[in-house]
């Protein structure tokens, strides 16, 4: 069967990115964001998964905003970077794990989960970014790429309660793939940040911190907030924390099982651009210990 070796948890910054693209990822500016990165790209090159499930929002690449389902899924063997507006990345192209991917759709379905199917969709930065963060300036990403997308924005959007569900179900239909795979689930997005209005800039690092226990200690208490209760402590941006919900779920699941995941790396800092950074990583403890 799959087995799930790790969560993990990111910011996706589009200006990370960039920062990465133009070398300038040692500057005094940019250095503390990528320092907290190295202990997990260290731990992933000696654990490296066949396939990570990435839990993101497209930013209107893969779809237009006239319509924009609450949970998509990409199943292609192939993901072409797209052009934002500024040139495309130079970044490798993901691929896919098609089996994988339509195993997960059927099993969702039957959970209840009502997915969309993208045959061919581009990725943006929240699928890239992460990538970077986790393997740094590659020739090839060193696994295969399943796009998870979930709508945060555009009303109405999946609650908390729901992404949480939506990884429990995911772990579910992990664990019960035939084929030997080492499998991770990354939650992207966030922490809080607002990019316009009168609170444009908003960052709130006290809502930020306490989100990182809570997703480690206590998922399922985060669920009991609104949409607006997020909006208000962590800026309108800051919604789409509960994707973080959706790879914690999977490992929960993995944890009904008796599996268990241990801490093994905690990021935070601010700012990064307009935006607070946050990242954790949670490993099964045979690898955790290994």
């Amino acid at each position: 069967m799959a087995q799930l070796s790790a969560t993990l948890y990111t910011s996706h910054v589009p200006a990370i990115g960039a920062a990465m693209d133009l070398a300038r990822d040692g500057d005094a500016y940019w250095k503390p964001v990528f320092d907290g990165y190295a202990a997990t790209r260290q731990w992933l090159a000696a654990n490296t998964p066949d396939v990570v499930v990435m839990v993101y929002n497209d930013h209107a690449t893969a779809m237009d905003y006239s319509v924009v389902p609450p949970f998509a899924i990409g199943v292609s063997d192939h993901f072409e970077i797209a052009d934002e507006g500024w040139g495309r990345r130079p970044v490798p192209d993901p691929l896919g794990h098609p089996a994988l991917a339509r195993h997960l759709v059927h099993r969702l379905m039957a959970s209840g989960f009502d997915m969309t199917v993208l045959h061919r969709p581009k990725v943006d930065h929240g699928l890239s970014v992460p990538l970077s963060l986790g393997f740094g300036r590659v020739s090839a990403w060193p696994c295969r790429v399943i796009p998870l997308m979930v709508n945060v924005v555009h009303a109405p959007l999946p609650t908390a309660a729901r992404c949480l569900a939506l990884g429990q179900a995911l772990g579910e239909a992990i664990r019960s793939y035939g084929e030997d795979l080492n499998v991770q689930v990354w939650g992207t997005g966030g922490m809080s940040h607002q990019l316009q209005g009168p609170r444009s800039g908003f960052i709130n690092s006290g809502f930020d911190r306490w989100f990182l226990d809570q997703i480690v200690h206590h998922p399922t208490a985060l669920t009991e907030l609104s949409h607006e209760a997020f909006v208000a402590q962590a800026g309108t941006e800051g919604a789409e924390l509960v994707m973080w919900l959706v790879a914690r779920g999977a490992q929960m699941a993995f944890q009904a099982e008796g599996d268990r995941f241990d801490e093994l790396q905690r990021h935070y800092h601010v700012p990064a651009s307009n935006t607070a950074v946050g990242h954790l990583l949670l490993a099964h403890r045979a690898l955790a210990t290994a």
